[in-house]
């Protein structure tokens, strides 16, 4: 629990912190409209449209959120060097955020997803996208890029955000957890299927429930304390991670972390909300986590602020960075004493 004082610090210390966000980056193209009909073509919907829109997505919306917060995210992954490339770029600068760990591969195609929302409800989305692995000659090109980044700049904390778009592989992985252990930065992972196993040694670790069955081969339930706590556990060990934060959606977010004396955990309920749309809210959580874990908060108390954060940005449509006022005034509403 905090005071109001603690909160107002807390928030405070968010401001101007360096965070390296490496990962899988993206275009959230939304074409907002109303529907009135069914096609005669086949049974379908016409969308009459009313607006278009082209947001930053992927590793790019954590970096949103994080500068949303009053952070300083320096953003490393790579596009296609092509038109949405550029367009991705231009859009990073038009935010203030720097394009120097932006690497453009002519082997890659800038990945794109496209929403068609009618009547405030989403109707169909259109990926557009390579999701190989980088060439050896990206990946070196990428490596030397967060090793420039990390060795120059006061990076506080790395976030590793995986859409298993191909960015990421074990070779870079190890490499950046090798890296940020010697320079003794805290690492935390927001993590897809296919790497799901190679995080190993890292700071905080959080899949969603989907994640930790598909990565674990197990069918547990989100209701279920016993089952949650014993695939965490198992995570736990085969990993070597200091922290494991489950995301349960509507059954809250299980905690369970190293101590001196062995292992803690604690499970956290969800907290009501109107729910509008679930896109975007793992990248919110990992990124208040992260800056909660460069300021050194326990674990319960990271735990508890990336909950109420995950939960706000749910109540809006599209893929949206949290408000940190309200936010704010969430946590001293809900968590101080």
């Amino acid at each position: 629990m905090f005071t109001t004082e603690m909160v107002n610090r807390l928030f405070a210390s968010f401001n101007n912190t360096r965070v390296l966000v490496i990962g899988d980056v993206m275009l959230d193209t939304y074409v907002w409209g109303s529907v009135n009909r069914i096609s005669p073509e086949a049974p379908v919907p016409i969308v009459a449209v009313e607006k278009r829109e082209v947001r930053l997505g992927g590793a790019a919306n954590v970096a949103l959120n994080l500068k949303a917060l009053g952070a300083e995210p320096i953003l490393c992954s790579v596009v296609g060097d092509d038109a949405r490339g550029n367009e991705f770029k231009s859009l990073l600068q038009t935010e203030g955020m720097s394009t120097a760990g932006i690497l453009s591969s002519k082997n890659r195609k800038t990945t794109t997803k496209f929403r068609i929302i009618g009547n405030s409800t989403q109707l169909l989305r259109i990926d557009d996208e390579t999701t190989s692995p980088l060439l050896e000659k990206d990946s070196n090109e990428l490596k030397q890029s967060i090793e420039q980044i990390v060795n120059n700049e006061d990076v506080k904390v790395i976030i590793i955000q995986d859409y298993d778009k191909g960015v990421l592989n074990n070779d870079i992985i190890e490499y950046v957890v090798n890296l940020a252990g010697k320079k003794n930065i805290p690492v935390a992972v927001d993590p897809k299927k296919k790497n799901f196993l190679s995080y190993k040694n890292v700071t905080l670790f959080k899949p969603n429930l989907n994640e930790i069955n598909e990565g674990l081969n197990l069918s547990v339930k989100g209701s279920d304390r016993k089952q949650v706590e014993e695939a965490v556990s198992q995570l736990q060990s085969a990993l070597n991670a200091d922290m494991i934060m489950n995301t349960l959606s509507e059954y809250g977010v299980f905690i369970r972390w190293k101590e001196s004396d062995g292992y803690k955990s604690s499970h956290l309920k969800a907290h009501v909300r109107n729910i509008a749309d679930v896109s975007g809210a793992g990248d919110t959580v990992i990124s208040v986590a992260a800056l909660c874990l460069a300021e050194g908060l326990n674990p319960e108390d990271m735990t508890a602020v990336a909950n109420l954060a995950g939960g706000l940005v749910c109540e809006e449509i599209g893929v949206v960075p949290v408000d940190k006022n309200k936010l704010q005034n969430e946590i001293v509403n809900t968590l101080t004493f």
